[in-house]
């Protein structure tokens, strides 16, 4: 807990806590054992849910070994006619040997491969690695920077920015035929 709540915990609670169990013991009143039964239920109650949201709401913590898998358009996001054609023209996959393929495709058939290989920061520098991306040249615009990496609670994604269509976002998952 922070600077306040010990502050609290040691000039308010502690002290209020003894006076009224003294005070409960010798007056033997039910109102008084109450009111420090609803006392500390509170501050355990708030403890607890400040816990709750403080673990709902940190961000996922990034290894290297978290970039590796199938990345495909995230159609979360945005939705329409350009978003499917990103989804079914553009994916990528980095292996365990931290090689990267970028794949152009139309739909399940793979047309082009750009190879590249990927490294992340050190992690002293940064609470979750960053992906680093060095593609073979000449590559394709989508490649031409390292991606952003955004995270929440549960999961990431990766934005790259290319001049043609701005931000792209990518997920982690496998291609699926879309209606």
């Amino acid at each position: 807990m922070g600077f306040g709540f010990n502050l609290f915990f040691i000039l308010i609670l502690v002290p209020l806590t003894g006076i009224l169990l003294i005070a409960w013991l010798l007056s033997r009143k039910l109102l008084i054992g109450k009111i420090l039964g609803f006392i500390w239920l509170g501050i355990l109650g708030l403890v607890l849910l400040s816990g709750t949201v403080s673990w709902l709401t940190s961000k996922t913590e990034l290894d290297k070994d978290d970039y590796y898998g199938e990345y495909v358009i995230n159609r979360d996001y945005f939705k329409g006619k350009q978003t499917d054609w990103q989804y079914n023209h553009f994916r990528f996959e980095i292996t365990d040997k931290d090689s990267i393929f970028f794949y152009l495709t139309d739909k399940e058939r793979i047309l082009e491969t750009y190879r590249g290989t990927i490294r992340t920061t050190d992690p002293k520098n940064y609470r979750s690695a960053r992906l680093i991306i060095e593609m073979k040249q000449p590559t394709h615009h989508i490649l031409t920077g390292n991606p952003t990496t955004y995270r929440s609670a549960w999961d990431f994604y990766l934005i790259f920015k290319s001049p043609t269509f701005y931000n792209v976002f990518f997920k982690k998952g496998k291609w699926k035929p879309i209606d």
